[in-house]
């Protein structure tokens, strides 16, 4: 829809669009003695650039006359402090304003002018919340994408650092970056990822765990091969490994594809430590991963079915215990851990002032006085706490890793070790055929790979990593 050259019937078409929105703002005044109205939705622009470098050099009357001149000269002689660009169609003008921009009618004009002030009040940088580390950075991405291009800027100073935004959602229309070295990503990699992310069909996108589904290989396998991390450093040790990054505007945490599934165990600090302490937390997390699925299913397999695997003074204490609780062991341990799970989702939605409140009526109540009311056995509460706190070494894998292991625990306790290596086994079939984008997701344990396995199982020392110039398409098979 063109404009109209009246500047009152544009300023009314504008304000029909937004249906006379309370935070749609419009100033009326004289440009040369012709009519000239000003659109903006308050609180998304910057008042002090507004009346700087657009109100005040309009109305000065020793200007010369904006009316008689081409867009060229108005460009560069009337506004040279702000971003300027021509628009005649008023549902693009309104769109502009809704990115937070000023857009200016002038009378007997055939085009309006568009002004990008943007100012709308956005969030500091901050410590990362889930991606703690002993010497790393203490920055984090925040919620405004341009925030998050110079955080990424600052570490990888170089042209061959790309991003490339879209605009994603019919009615939130995001912006999303996605960035990658062009001198080490794979060409046809990005083509795919580029291609996904156009096909992108969605209403909104309010974060960046929206488009996870859309960039996974499989979605019903239980992992992802879609990373995410909110720490810049991380984001941009990954891309020199060939990897893609994605950034939501709106959203503090980026999107990493392709992601292994070794790289859920890989932290920031492995490479400021010593090899061999890295190398052991690095086998630590992987033995943690094991311990947060597997140890209840077994522990309930063994007490049930195999008690000859424990020593029978360890299997007496344990059936002692047991016989005071009304419950069979894998009912108890469903229950354990349902109540585990009731707790943490309260904890992690309740307010931060009231948060401790809930560990320590949990610890209380679950703890203490359930042990003592004969309801839990104190082994079951150990097997519980212990995998508890495995699993927040590899907190990233909480989702995947809760659902496997209420579903080992069950079929510990009605198949015992045979239903449950069977359950193993379709784990493990799950994890090697995930194959995001050439690149198998079990690389280097499936297929082998030898040259990998110095930094992705074991660390190597950062003399020897320093000449590594591998690839992750390089892994394709």
């Amino acid at each position: 829809m063109d404009i109209y050259e009246s500047t009152e019937k544009n300023a009314e078409k504008i304000s029909e669009m937004f249906s006379n929105s309370f935070d749609l703002t419009l100033r009326e005044f004289s440009v040369n003695g012709k009519k000239a109205a000003a659109v903006s939705l308050d609180g998304m622009v910057d008042e002090m650039k507004v009346t700087e470098s657009i109100i005040k050099p309009l109305t000065d009357k020793a200007n010369f006359n904006i009316f008689n001149s081409t867009f060229e000269q108005i460009k560069k002689t009337a506004f040279k402090g702000v971003s300027i660009n021509e628009e005649n169609d008023l549902e693009k003008l309104a769109q502009s304003v809704s990115d937070g921009n000023l857009i200016l009618f002038l009378e007997d004009c055939d085009s309006a002018f568009v002004f990008s002030v943007q100012g709308f009040p956005k969030r500091g940088i901050d410590v990362p919340q889930s991606e703690q580390n002993e010497r790393g950075s203490s920055e984090s991405f925040t919620d405004n994408f341009k925030d998050n291009v110079s955080l990424l800027r600052r570490r990888l100073r170089t042209p061959k650092l790309i991003f490339v935004q879209k605009e994603i959602g019919t009615i939130s229309r995001t912006n999303v970056l996605f960035c990658y070295l062009d001198d080490r990503a794979d060409k046809e990699m990005v083509k795919k990822i580029e291609k996904r992310l156009e096909k992108t069909d969605i209403d909104t996108l309010l974060g960046s765990g929206y488009l996870a589904p859309f960039l996974d290989n499989r979605s019903t396998s239980l992992f992802s091969d879609t990373g995410f991390t909110e720490r810049p450093d991380m984001l941009a040790a990954k891309l020199t490994e060939g990897r893609i990054g994605i950034i939501v505007d709106g959203t503090p945490f980026a999107l990493i594809v392709p992601y292994l599934f070794i790289d859920y165990f890989h932290s920031l600090d492995d490479y400021m430590t010593n090899s061999l302490y890295a190398t052991f937390i690095r086998f630590l997390r992987i033995a943690c991963f094991f311990i947060s699925t597997a140890l209840p299913g077994f522990f309930v397999a063994i007490c049930v079915f195999h008690p000859e695997v424990l020593p029978s003074s360890i299997m007496l204490d344990i059936a002692t215990a047991e016989a005071k609780t009304p419950f069979s062991l894998t009912f108890e341990a469903v229950a354990i851990h349902l109540i585990y799970e009731i707790v943490r989702e309260a904890g992690l939605r309740m307010p931060v002032a009231i948060g401790h409140a809930v560990s320590i009526v949990g610890a209380l109540v679950v703890g203490d006085a359930a042990v003592t009311a004969g309801f839990i056995a104190a082994p079951m509460l150990m097997v519980v706490a212990l995998t508890a706190i495995s699993t927040a070494v590899i907190s990233k894998l909480n989702d995947s890793v809760a659902l496997i292991r209420f579903v080992l625990t069950i079929i510990g306790g009605l198949t015992g070790f045979f239903g449950l290596f069977v359950c193993i086994g379709l784990l493990l079939a799950d994890i090697c055929s995930v194959n995001p984008y050439g690149v198998p997701f079990s690389t280097p344990f499936s297929p082998f790979v030898k040259k990998s396995w110095p930094d992705a199982v074991y660390k190597r020392n950062s003399r020897i990593l320093a000449r590594n110039r591998e690839r992750i398409k390089e892994l394709e098979f």
